[in-house]
């Protein structure tokens, strides 16, 4: 896993992928596959990179989870103290409002703290939140 950030992070041709599209990739699903293979440059929170690291069934299919990812040139975006507060603020505003979860808002958070839209099939759970640009994934 690559915890660095790229100097190109925040530009228009970077995609944060949300870990729900990036299961469907890792299971064959084809409009998962194409819309990853299309994003120019991919990043991923690493709150995501832990969700699937948690979901991971063992040894080998956590080598294909880095794998798929080290072969995509994934960039993992890390946490930082303005992302931790961000998300915090999101808590406090829709937390109770819309049953926000602090993974989604961590996400969103990093998201908005890097200017990279998020891509994904979850839209209910991230769009109270005006300054996130939203691509929605439909598998």
């Amino acid at each position: 896993m690559s915890t660095s950030t790229s100097e190109t992070s925040g530009t228009r041709n970077s995609i944060v992928f949300d870990s729900d599209v990036l299961i469907w990739a890792l299971r064959g699903n084809p409009a998962a596959a194409a819309a990853v293979e299309w994003a120019p440059l991919r990043e991923i929170s690493v709150v995501s990179y832990m969700e699937l690291v948690h979901g991971a069934s063992g040894k080998e299919d956590l080598r294909n989870i880095q794998d798929f990812l080290g072969d995509l040139a994934f960039r993992t975006l890390p946490l930082t103290e303005s992302i931790g507060q961000r998300a915090s603020v999101y808590m406090e505003e829709y937390g109770l409002a819309v049953a926000m979860s602090p993974v989604d808002a961590l996400i969103a958070a990093t998201c908005v703290e890097n200017r990279s839209p998020l891509c994904t099939g979850n839209v209910k759970h991230f769009r109270v939140i005006r300054e996130l640009d939203l691509r929605a994934f439909k598998p």
